[in-house]
Parts: structure tokens; sequence; C-alpha cells
């Protein structure tokens, strides 16, 4: 498996993030807490993608969700060694194959693993995995496993189509909620065809919805630039999407 260019490439959002870095269960995890009344059962798992918690339109994206009553737990994944911001500077020669060598998503398992059974002992009892790019295939494997509720991925990197598609068909019980775009190498077209032909027209019995945003490179949902109209509305669309989702399943 291999990313690609778009992995790392995007422009930076304009904001303050307005969560807190914690430390849960000996994870650093930045938490986005809605300031309405919320369930207190239910967390958000925020799957980043290669640019992690550094990156500050993962964090503000972590509080949009917040401000529609989620409580969002976003792990830091990889530490000191999150791709740098300056990687989407024009020319950058990051190294993005090397990184992902030490950065397997494999590794990152346990640390979501460990969250989650800190959280249980706050008295979560329902989780989401909201994945992007990299985090998409941590949300998938934490759906084979059916050690969360409910999934949502985002442009999903890493995926091994169709198996990947195929396994989460025959054996997971999550709902699956899938925001594709036109130009994804990571998740082309003819992915999404393949999952509404596995999921869709009701075969997928605990819920599957798909969308697609003409006009939109892969990373859209994180790192769009939000001055080009099409990708606007993708981004937004996206998100509401998610968030409707969210409301129904989790």
């Amino acid at each position: 498996m291999s990313l690609c260019a778009h992995c790392v490439s995007g422009v930076r959002h304009e904001g303050t993030p307005e969560g807190q870095n914690q430390t849960i269960g000996g994870v650093e995890v930045y938490v986005a807490t809605p300031t309405i009344d919320y369930p207190k059962d239910k967390a958000i798992l925020f799957l980043t993608d290669v640019f992690g918690l550094p990156l500050p339109n993962n964090k503000l994206l972590a509080d949009d969700y917040a401000r529609n009553g989620f409580k969002v737990y976003a792990p830091d994944l990889f530490g000191d060694d999150a791709v740098p911001p300056d990687a989407l500077n024009p020319g950058s020669s990051f190294d993005l194959m090397g990184w992902l060598e030490k950065h397997s998503v494999d590794s990152k398992l346990p640390i979501i693993r460990q969250l989650i059974a800190a959280l249980k002992t706050q008295g979560i009892t329902k989780f989401a995995a909201i994945g992007f790019c990299y985090g998409g295939r941590p949300a998938f494997i934490l759906g084979f496993t059916n050690e969360i509720d409910v999934v949502a991925v985002s442009h999903p990197s890493l995926l091994q189509i169709p198996v990947d598609l195929e396994r989460y068909a025959a054996h997971s019980k999550a709902p699956l909620l899938i925001n594709a775009c036109e130009f994804d190498p990571q998740f082309p077209r003819s992915a999404g065809q393949n999952a509404d032909e596995l999921f869709g027209g009701g075969k997928f019995a605990p819920g599957y919805e798909h969308t697609y945003w003409e006009g939109c490179t892969h990373g859209f949902a994180v790192r769009g630039d939000l001055s080009d109209p099409k990708v606007k509305a993708g981004r937004e669309g996206a998100f509401k999407a998610t968030v409707e989702f969210l409301i129904k399943y989790l």
C-alpha cells in the first residue's frame, strides 16, 4: 500500500483551535467539547490525515464536529513525527513514502485501542470513528472488528480494494459512510462503484451512504482550497453528510 502526492497537498485553514490537549490513558489527545448539552456516553474518534495534530486544519475540523453536539477525541498518532505542515508548500520534496515506512497503520491501532479502553472507564459506551485520508484505514479496521459502532470516512487512503470493502461487508455491524470525490487515486470512482455494489440498495443491513463530490480532489474535506466554489461545496457537503450520519446512527 502507498500514499499519493494528493496526500500532502492542499491549504492551511485559518482559525484558532478551541479544544484542549489532554493525556487520556497515556495517550496524547486533542479534545473538542460541545458548548451545548451532549450525550456523555458517546464519543467521536477523529482519526487524522498524515499531518496529524500539528496542522491546525485537523483541530479546527474537530471543533466543528463538537459544535454539532459531539465530544470529539483526536489521538496523536504520530508524536513528534507527523508530516510537517511545510510539506504543503509548493515544491516541497518531503519523502512521503519514507515517512510511511515508519508509520504503518498497524502500529497506530494500539494507540487508538488504548484510548478507547480509557474512555470506556469514563462511562463512554458508544464510539464512532471518522477517518480522513490516512485515518480512513484504521477506521475501517475498527469497523471490521466491531470495536466501534459507526464508521464515516472521507477520501480514505491505504485501503485494499475490493478486499477491504468485501471484508467490511462480510464482518462489520457498523453503519458506513464514505465521502468520495472526483480526483482521488487512493479511492477512485471505481472503488465507489464497487462499494455501492456491495453495500447499496439495502444490501448492508446496518446502514450505508456514499457521497460523491465533483471538482474535488483527495484531501478536500480537510485541506481543500475553500476559495474554489466546488471544493467549498464538497467540504461543507461531506461535513453535513457526516454530521447527519452520526446523528442517525450513533
